[in-house]
């Protein structure tokens, strides 16, 4: 049977070799891929067929985009087919800008559009916060300030504005508010969270496992919520490349003196003449240095 001719589903969880697809009279059924291999993430379009006890994934659509992160070891996908990502950090704890920039090159490198959410914009700490996010916004990021607990209306109000109609990845490290988040914008995620770990017998909560909320009835805008993670892997990109992901750099090359310039040391470099002209900020500098090494080094 052509591939074409078989039921289209949409991936709302994963968990190991299992997976929960969505048809689109928004049935849910609990599916496996055929094969040993799995490379099926939330978002995916598959083609699939009804078994005894659930159904076989034999086929997935050819996705519009993936947001994945590697490092020397393997490859961790987030989610596929999005319009965004919202990365969200906050107040307090102080959140890494190394971080930050990683999810930013990564979402870049992946033709993605992401935005940041501040949160705790009510603590005093928020000012600090509001430094270090500044170099973003000047480089035309779009920053959306919340304080999710204390202005929660006003937050879910703004939250709509950028979220709906679209299909959002929620990243963030914990402490940031990414749990309060989408139980807000989704009143029932915990009932969807035990109702998928039951059907995926993984005993596990939704840190642990990526999972799909759709965000009004008539399933126009969704959110997906990813698993925080310590470490933000960019090995998939060049080194010769990570300039043209950076927009503050981006925007000052041409300028060197060499092609082949790696905007560390070389004389006559525009990127460098940019940062001395503060265009480009010391933090900047540093987290471009040690990508540029880290991206530079020989893969065994």
């Amino acid at each position: 049977m052509p591939y074409n001719a078989l039921d289209l589903g949409r991936v709302v969880a994963s968990h190991g070799r299992h997976a929960v697809i969505e048809t689109p009279d928004a049935q849910r059924v609990l599916c496996h891929p055929r094969g040993k291999k799995s490379d099926i993430v939330v978002g995916d379009l598959v083609r699939w067929q009804p078994t005894g006890d659930g159904g076989v994934i034999e086929h997935i659509e050819a996705r519009r985009n993936l947001l994945f992160r590697q490092d020397d070891w393997r490859t961790k996908s987030f989610a596929a087919n999005l319009d965004q990502i919202l990365i969200l950090v906050a107040a307090t704890p102080v959140f890494s800008e190394s971080q930050l920039t990683r999810a930013l090159i990564a979402a870049s490198a992946a033709g993605i559009p992401a935005l940041v959410g501040l949160n705790k914009t009510d603590l005093p700490e928020i000012d600090a916060a509001r430094e270090r996010l500044a170099p973003y916004v000047r480089m035309g990021t779009t920053v959306i300030e919340l304080a999710l607990k204390a202005n929660t209306e006003a937050s879910v109000q703004r939250l709509h504005q950028h979220l709906d109609g679209k299909v959002t990845l929620v990243l963030g490290p914990s402490g940031m508010g990414k749990s309060t988040l989408i139980n807000l914008l989704v009143p029932e995620a915990a009932a969807q969270v035990g109702e998928i770990s039951k059907a995926l017998n993984s005993g596990r909560h939704t840190t642990t496992t990526t999972t799909w909320y759709w965000l009004d009835e008539q399933r126009q805008g969704a959110l997906i919520d990813s698993p925080g993670f310590q470490e933000f892997g960019l090995r998939q990109i060049a080194a010769e490349n990570l300039a043209q992901l950076m927009p503050d750099y981006n925007a000052a090359l041409g300028d060197c003196r060499f092609h082949n310039c790696s905007h560390l040391h070389e004389p006559g470099c525009g990127v460098r003449a940019a940062a001395e002209r503060g265009d480009i900020t010391p933090s900047r500098q540093r987290i471009y240095a040690a990508l540029f090494e880290e991206l530079s080094r020989t893969r065994w």
